[in-house]
């Protein structure tokens, strides 16, 4: 009978063994898969007196093979490449629109100031007037499309935020599930836990962070930031809420024990992460520098047409019109107090979004990104309002402020989508100088009109008739005003304009200047703003309206290429830990075929055992028959 059992119990721990292997095998492409091992061990021997024999073999266990450490990078590798996948993704669909001649503002931009130039050279034409009108509602309109194509980005983190969440819910549930099956296990399934750690890889490639196995073989899931998704058996629950300042967009939180607690936007990785990183550093930023171009070239176009005189002979208006900058209340305000903004020192904004504090006394603002101190003035009076970043702001008085209220300034954001054309009328287009300087016929000195430009097209004597009379070469009146030194080259200013004279004026030489007639063929204005857009206007007056236009594209360009390098080089590195945990516990089929081999031949040889068992059995029954 030791003979039988000992083949029996060989035989059964063989086929176990080539079930092993099987199992192994069929499962080679299972992703996450831990090849299994068959650990055999002796049976208790028998004492007999003279001695122990051997009782045969036994499956002592079957030893799934994994290295923490291995399986710990992988799921580092893997949050964090999943983080740079999303940003890079969604930074290139960014920089495709700012890229592309079909969608981009540079070409449009481009067009516009062409239709600038060509008006200049025919001031009083119609057709070109009409370019120019066409030319800037287009301009308009791609300003508008390229800033709804950002909300539509905007929108679509929101609903990928919906989306993860609800992913996030279920994979935490599923783990929390299977720690309680595994805590109740004296030996826990090999498979299981396979199944588990591709869920917490799937649960951090959604949040970033780490797995922690604690005692009893239950693992703890902490999203990047140290947010607990699940301990033990209990899993938490992520949901979205609103932002504070804008409600149309998400954020993400955590449910616990009846309240809701906002996790760390910035800390957050796998693709929540990218997501939100998306938002703050290329979608937020790419919006308002657009919005800070579309101001810059209404403010300055507008403050050039209204220093010109259109056909009518009437001063020029606003080309463009523009929205006011955003100010939005924290819901968690109690005043009901708000903020009206406006540009104060386009030279000086810089389109960053601030939040404004009022402790109860006076403000503070700091930066919505990164919370640095930002340099404020003022008290907020209509007298004395809050400049800050080249924004004026005035604080209402009825009601009042409250101490802990909180403001949201975003200086640019919504320009680009609020740009439009203020006039309609090609007849109003102010492309002359509203005045024209001559000198008199009797004149007998060599001096003529060389340049005649307005510097302050405010000034209430602007169009009034001025006559310049040469006392002599080195002296001048300006009507009763006078006398005045003239040096040759030297500029004769009064009334909000500026006159230069080529030669020397004689004696008695007078010059006039006053109002340019009703349809004037004059360019004068028409020529001051086919430059603007090399005007420096911004940052202090250091970058021209062309400048900033290319800076943009430049900006969103490389922000998606450092994202698309940072992706690649994560993606080796990803590449570089599955390789590793692969060599640890992926299935070799060489070497599964070999070990079904030797346990088929182990099997076998099993088998011949209780053939000789047998065989003994049948003669001691023939013997005895």
């Amino acid at each position: 009978m030791t003979v039988l059992s000992t083949g029996t119990g060989a035989l059964i721990a063989f086929q176990r063994a080539l079930a092993t292997v099987s199992h192994n095998v069929a499962n080679v492409n299972t992703e996450g898969y831990s090849r299994q091992r068959v650990e055999f061990a002796t049976r208790t021997p028998h004492d007999y007196g003279y001695g122990f024999v051997g009782n045969g073999v036994k499956i002592a266990d079957i030893q799934r093979i994994a290295d923490q450490l291995a399986t710990s990078r992988l799921l580092d590798a893997g949050g964090e490449l999943a983080r740079l996948e999303q940003l890079s993704s969604l930074s290139g669909r960014v920089d495709q629109l700012f890229s592309d001649p079909a969608t981009n503002i540079a070409g449009m931009w481009s067009k516009f100031f062409d239709s600038v130039t060509a008006l200049s050279a025919n001031a009083a034409g119609t057709a070109e007037r009409e370019d120019l009108l066409s030319m800037g509602r287009s301009l308009a309109t791609r300003f508008h499309q390229l800033d709804a194509q950002m909300q539509s980005l905007d929108g679509e983190v929101n609903n990928r935020l919906l989306s993860g969440a609800d992913e996030i819910n279920r994979l935490a549930a599923e783990i929390a599930q299977i720690n309680r099956s595994l805590s109740n296990a004296l030996n826990p399934s090999a498979d299981l836990l396979d199944r588990r750690d591709q869920l917490i890889s799937q649960l951090i490639g959604y949040t970033g962070g780490t797995s922690v196995l604690q005692d009893g073989g239950m693992a703890n899931v902490f999203s990047a930031g140290g947010q607990a998704l699940v301990v033990g058996v209990h899993a938490s629950t992520v949901t979205t809420v609103a932002d504070p300042y804008r409600p149309e967009r998400l954020q993400l939180a955590l449910q616990a024990q009846g309240s809701t607690v906002l996790m760390d936007q910035r800390a957050l990785g796998g693709q929540m992460g990218g997501l939100l990183e998306f938002r703050a550093t290329v979608l937020d930023p790419a919006q308002a520098e657009l919005g800070r171009i579309a101001v810059a070239l209404a403010t300055t176009f507008n403050a050039g047409h209204q220093a010109g005189m259109d056909l009518h002979g009437d001063m020029g208006g606003p080309f463009f019109s523009l929205p006011a900058p955003r100010v939005s209340g924290n819901s968690a305000n109690t005043s009901g107090a708000s903020l009206s903004a406006s540009v104060h020192d386009l030279a000086q904004l810089d389109g960053q979004d601030l939040i404004l504090r009022f402790d109860g006394t006076g403000w503070s603002a700091t930066r919505a990104d990164t919370g640095a101190a930002v340099p404020l003035t003022g008290t907020g009076t209509a007298g004395d309002p809050l400049l800050v970043g080249g924004i004026a702001l005035e604080v209402s008085t009825a009601p009042p402020p409250a101490a802990g209220d909180r403001f949201l300034l975003q200086p640019t954001a919504g320009a680009a989508t609020g740009i439009e054309l203020a006039i309609s009328d090609p007849s109003r287009i102010a492309a002359a100088s509203p005045v024209s300087a001559s000198a008199d016929v009797a004149n007998i000195g060599s001096g003529v009109v060389a340049g005649l430009k307005v510097t302050d097209a405010s000034n209430p004597g602007l169009l009034a008739d001025v006559e310049i009379e040469f006392l002599d070469a080195g002296q001048y009146m300006v009507g009763t005003d006078g006398p005045f030194a003239y040096t040759p080259g030297d500029s004769i200013s009064a009334n909000g304009w500026m006159l230069t004279l080529d030669g020397l004026p004689a004696a008695g030489d007078i010059f006039r200047v006053g109002r340019t007639p009703p349809r004037s063929g004059d360019n004068g204005n028409a020529l001051a703003l086919s430059n603007l857009d090399d005007a420096r206007a911004l940052n202090g007056g250091t970058v021209s309206l062309n400048g900033a236009v290319g800076g943009l594209t430049t900006m969103v360009g490389s922000a998606a290429r450092q994202a698309e390098y940072s992706a690649d080089a994560q993606q080796v590195l990803y590449d570089q830990a599955l390789a590793d945990r692969e060599s640890i516990s992926g299935v070799n089929l060489d070497e599964e075929a070999a070990d079904m081999l030797r346990l088929q031949q182990a099997y076998q040889a099993a088998a011949r055992i209780i053939s000789t068992a047998d065989t003994m059995f049948q003669s001691i029954l023939a013997a005895v028959r």
